[in-house]
């Protein structure tokens, strides 16, 4: 029985034979076959690059496109819509498979949508030294740690709190977040601050999780709860609200037991300067053993809004209930 071929993200796709781009996110498909062309014009700049439409092949294109130039240039075949594939295509592709060409890269891209080339797909999934890159869309667990990972791609440093912004206020679409996250970064210097993300998208992150922080801060329980469900409305995810809420209760904790003040407690702290200062004026009214229990209520939500709980909306808004009755009666 022939062995399956790896399956590996887009980050991770190098040169192969035969590679399989499958799945849904567009976004992420694109990234894989510009990430591919990249690696193979570093190895020879002398590339050939073609590209094919699945669906509207003609018989026999594939052999000619992929066979040896007069000088051995290597060779990327680019091929789209492999979910509408011809039978002509399909059948093309089997007898390539047989015995790929040496110095050509098959790059077939198929989202997943319908099994149209079944027979195709399960015999490039049993090619020797074939990859297939999957390119599903993302959970809601997923986009903090890509936004970390473009963040780290860039060489830019970032906060917590900024990267749980832009995720916030960008969670419904993967290319306009990667698209903030460059932009953002091309258009600032330093470290990249939850202040800086709320400067710079005003517009998009004044219903979101850091606006239902500052309402429970305030122990303003009635605009908390309709900051809140205005921004679950507008899509946003429990998830990262929750992040919210943990990047700033850390925060106090760690101010709670400083001394002293200015920019070096800031830095010994990890912290802006405004975020110092902001943190002593939230930590009015707060006692050890509240901030304890606000900490214990985070963790809990977290854990709830991530799968451990059926309704996660009802777990945060039980979690900002919590935070802001407490914060009033202080």
């Amino acid at each position: 029985m022939a062995q399956s071929i790896p399956k590996i993200g887009w980050e991770q796709v190098s040169p192969a034979p035969v590679v399989l781009v499958f799945g849904k996110e567009s976004f992420l498909a694109d990234r894989a076959m510009q990430r591919l062309k990249s690696l193979l014009v570093l190895e020879d700049p002398e590339l050939e690059v073609s590209d094919l439409d699945a669906g509207q092949y003609s018989d026999g294109a594939l052999e000619l496109i992929a066979s040896p130039s007069l000088f051995d240039e290597p060779r990327l075949v680019r091929v789209a819509n492999g979910v509408k594939a011809t039978d002509a295509f399909i059948a093309d592709v089997l007898r390539y498979l047989e015995q790929p060409v040496d110095g050509t890269t098959l790059v077939i891209r198929h989202d997943g949508s319908t099994v149209r080339g079944k027979k195709m797909l399960d015999a490039i999934r049993t090619t020797a030294g074939a990859l297939e890159v999957v390119c599903l869309p993302l959970g809601k667990g997923d986009m903090v740690p890509f936004a970390r990972n473009e963040l780290r791609m860039l060489e830019r440093e970032a906060t917590p709190g900024a990267i749980a912004a832009l995720v916030d206020a960008f969670h419904t679409d993967i290319a306009e977040l990667a698209n903030a996250i460059r932009q953002v970064v091309l258009d600032t210097e330093g470290p990249v601050t939850e202040q800086v993300v709320r400067t710079y998208y005003a517009g998009r992150v004044e219903t979101t999780a850091f606006a239902v922080v500052d309402a429970v801060i305030a122990g303003d329980v009635a605009r908390a709860l309709v900051t809140l469900r205005q921004a679950i409305h507008t899509g946003a995810d429990p998830v990262p609200i929750v992040a919210a809420f943990a990047m700033r209760y850390r925060q106090l904790a760690k101010v709670t037991g400083a001394t002293g003040s200015g920019p070096q407690v800031a830095r010994q702290l990890g912290m802006q300067d405004w975020q110092l200062n902001n943190a002593r004026k939230d930590l009015r009214g707060f006692t050890d053993a509240k901030l304890c229990d606000a900490i214990e209520a985070i963790a809990h939500a977290d854990h709830a809004v991530k799968g451990f709980e059926r309704d996660p909306q009802h777990a945060v808004e039980r979690l900002v209930r919590q935070l802001a009755e407490s914060r009033a009666a202080a």
